[in-house]
Formats: structure tokens, sequence, C-alpha cells
């Protein structure tokens, strides 16, 4: 008994503790980056402002002076030092306590971590907008232009066939890549999920995106640790999707990737809840149907979900002995068991997407499929920090503007890449599976692309952590 007290006190810490202070350290670095070549009068506009300017004495703010470190004013700071003390408690914790107050307390305090570090960052930067316009302080597309898309949807407006040179987008970036004015390249539920909250923010008088994002955000990073087993591998995977520096980036600024991610983790939790149904003799159809029901709302928020329907959908007939026993011939029997449990995201997939093909066909192609791909006359440009740099450092088109086949090298690349992954998950039908190749799918579709925007990269991640942390059991 006393050589096991001796062992439990000298103890190494968790592995969980240094991928924990890895994503702290990426995350305050990168969040302080972007303030301070994204918002160069934060400074000035945290002192005036009536709550931001009002959390310190005077002399707090005094003393702390005009200049320092990133992110370069006060509340941001005292944020970061809050972030920083927080980790320190949960390595002491760590090496001090026992099972089971150490994943108690642990736990507790990565939900300090993702407060200080991300959470009120977010709300900081909603305040700073709402003081100084809608079109500071945040991301143009998943906040500017979808706030404005639902303003569209409540007066009766086509988001696909309106343009956007009258709202706060016209007012946001550079003007020469100002295209995305003429085209809205997200899919309905982006605006349609958003459309009551919006009116519920407008009823109080306050209402920005992201406020949505971050209640997605906590409750996906929330149900998702369910999604592991051991309680290192839950705290890891809850703060791998909470802190992955990119998310963590986009979710401060409002870009809409948590949005799809949250969906995608919803339907997986749920997934999960249906299969461990089965595995205790029950039916669990109600969780697949949930499961699919998420799954589908993802693919009518952003095409990025959709490739992860190869994968999502073996996911669905995991356990159906037909599919191991004949390889390529199973996976023909049990495509009626997968068609019927696909059908609730195949349902309201085409419930949300089928008015606007009625009512504007030609806009939602164009805006949706024409502009990503660089068609037209304001299609979007050679971008991001994929392949296609070589075509433009090559001088293989004249600008950012030009056509080049990138479809061609995408087939190329993604369909054996496609059909190898099937084969793979056909051998191993795991959740764990799934997730990895769907993320590196993505990653080498995007690759190949017109661009490859440095947000992808944090969505691709998160699907990467999850495969990472997840059970890895048929």
């Amino acid at each position: 008994m006393a050589d096991a007290t001796r062992c439990d006190a000298s103890r190494r810490p968790g592995w969980d503790v240094f991928l924990l202070a890895v994503l702290v350290f990426a995350v305050l670095q990168t969040v302080g980056l972007a303030e301070q070549a994204a918002l160069p009068n934060r400074l000035q506009d945290v002192l005036r402002h009536p709550v931001l300017g009002a959390l310190l004495p005077q002399a707090g703010y005094t003393a702390m002076g005009e200049v320092g470190p990133r992110p370069g004013e006060p509340i941001g700071l005292l944020l970061n030092a809050l972030t920083l003390g927080a980790l320190i408690g949960y390595a002491l914790l760590d090496l001090s306590l026992r099972e089971p107050h150490r994943t108690r307390w642990k736990a507790w305090l990565l939900a300090v971590v993702i407060l200080t570090a991300v959470v009120l960052p977010t709300a900081k930067l909603i305040l700073l907008r709402n003081a100084n316009g809608p079109a500071s302080y945040t991301h143009d597309g998943g906040v500017i232009q979808t706030e404005a898309t639902i303003r569209f949807l409540l007066e009766g407006k086509n988001p696909y066939t309106e343009d956007y040179v009258d709202t706060p987008m016209a007012e946001w970036g550079f003007s020469q890549y100002r295209t995305a004015l003429y085209h809205y390249p997200y899919l309905p539920w982006t605006f349609v999920f958003s459309a009551p909250f919006y009116v519920l923010g407008q009823a109080i008088g306050f209402y920005d995106q992201r406020v949505l994002y971050l209640l997605l955000y906590g409750l996906a990073v929330f149900l998702s640790a369910r999604l592991a087993i051991g309680s290192s591998a839950k705290l890891a995977l809850a703060a791998t999707l909470a802190l992955n520096p990119i998310m963590a980036l986009d979710v401060v600024f409002g870009q809409n990737d948590v949005f799809v991610l949250a969906w995608i983790a919803f339907a997986l939790v749920f997934w999960q809840s249906a299969r461990t149904q089965e595995k205790q003799g029950n039916v669990g159809r109600r969780w697949f149907v949930l499961s699919a029901l998420c799954f589908g709302v993802a693919c009518a928020s952003k095409p990025t979900a959709w490739f992860f329907a190869p994968f999502y959908g073996l996911l669905l007939v995991q356990g159906d002995a037909r599919l191991h026993q004949a390889g390529w011939r199973g996976l023909w029997r049990v495509t009626p068991t997968l068609l019927r449990r696909a059908a609730p995201a195949i349902g309201v997939f085409l419930l949300l997407l089928l008015p606007y093909v009625f009512w504007d066909a030609a806009s939602l192609y164009d805006d949706v499929w024409r502009w990503s791909s660089g068609q037209g006359p304001t299609g979007y440009q050679i971008w991001g920090w994929g392949a296609s740099n070589f075509v433009l450092g090559l001088g293989l088109v004249a600008d950012r503007f030009s056509q080049w086949p990138f479809w061609v090298l995408q087939i190329l690349a993604a369909v054996p890449l496609l059909i190898w992954f099937v084969v793979r998950q056909l051998g191993k039908n795991t959740l764990a599976l799934a997730c990895w190749h769907y993320g590196l799918f993505l990653f080498v579709f995007f690759y190949a692309s017109r661009f490859l925007n440095e947000n992808y990269l944090g969505y691709i991640l998160a699907l990467l952590a999850i495969g990472m942390f997840a059970f890895d059991e048929e």
C-alpha cells in the first residue's frame, strides 16, 4: 500500500497536460497576432467602450500604457493571464490529486481555459463591434453576410438572387477581392436556422451571429467528449476541439466552420447512442433518425459536409454482418438499410434546398458553385495555401482571377483516394477511421483545388482530432 502511494505521488504528468499547454500557447499567439494585424484601433476602442473601459480602474489603464505585448490592450492581456493561470492550475492538480477528483477538477479548469481563451475574447469583439459598426471586429461571410441573408429572408427576398453591395459587406476587405458582394456561397440552413435567433436578438435590441456560433461551439465540445473512452482522451478531445488554434480564431472573429462542425459532431454523438442501443439489444431507431437529421442539415449548410457522406453512410450500417462477408457485394446488399437510415438526412436536405432551387435555380448554382470555381466576371480568386500556388508561381495563369483546370487535378487526386478509403473502411468500419478518412479526403481535395483557405485547416484538424481520440471499435 505504501509503495502504491509513493508511486501515485511521484507519477509523471498526464499527456493531456502537455497537449493542453501546446494548444493554449498556440491559441494565445494566434489570436494575439490576428488582433494586432487586423484591429489597429483596438486599444482606443477598448478604452472608450462603456463596458470594457470600465472593467478596470483608470489607474490600471494608465499603468498599462499605450504599448504592450500582444494583443496590445489591457482586457486581452488580463484574459491571457487568466488563461495561463488556469493552465498552471490544471497541471498542478494533475500532479496532486487522485481519481476521481483529478478528472473532475481538471474538467472545470479546462472549462475556465476555454472561457478565457476563446469565449470571452469573442465577447470582447462582439462588444467592440456593437460600438463601432457592423463591418468592424468580425469576419465578412460568417457574420456580416450571413446577417444580411437573414434580413433578406425575413423581408421575403432570395439571398441567392440579391447582391450585397448595399450591406456592411461593402465596407469589409480588399476592394479588388470583394467578389462575394455578388454571391452567397453557403447553403440555406446557415440563415434558416439563424433567423429565429436573429428575431429574438432584434426584440432585445442586439444581435451578433457569433452568439449563435458560441452556443453551438460549446455544445459540440461538451457532447463530443462522449465519443472518447477514458478520462484523458475525453479531456484531450474536448481541448483539441475547443482550442484548435485555427478553429478558435474562427470562433473569435466569426467564420462559420464551427457551424458545420457542430452539426457533424451532433450527428456522430447521436449515431453513437444508436449503436449503443443496438449493442444492448434495442432498436435505437430514434437516435439514427436524429443523427441523420443532423447530418442532413450539415449538408444543407456548407458543401464541405458532403464529403463525409460515403464514410457516414458506412457508419449507418456498422455491425451488419453482410458488409464484411462479401466486400463490395456486401455493400450492395446493405444498401437498402443504408438508404432507409439515411432517408431523414436526404429528406431534410431536400426540404431546405428545393425551395431555393424552384425559386431561382440559376442564382443558387451561380452563388454556391460557379463563384467558388472562379467562373464568371465575379468568380472567386485563386487563393490560400494549396497547390494552386504552383499554378500562380510558375506563371501558368495571368492573375488570381484567371481560369485553370483545377477540376482535372481534383479528380485525379480525389477519386482513387475515395475508393481506397472506402475499401479501408469496409475492412474496419469505425468512427475513428470514418473521421480520419473524411478529414484526409477533404484535405487532398482542397489542396488540389482553386483555393485552400487556412480556416479549412482548422476544420480538418477538428475532424482528425475526433478520429484520433474517438473509440475505435465496431
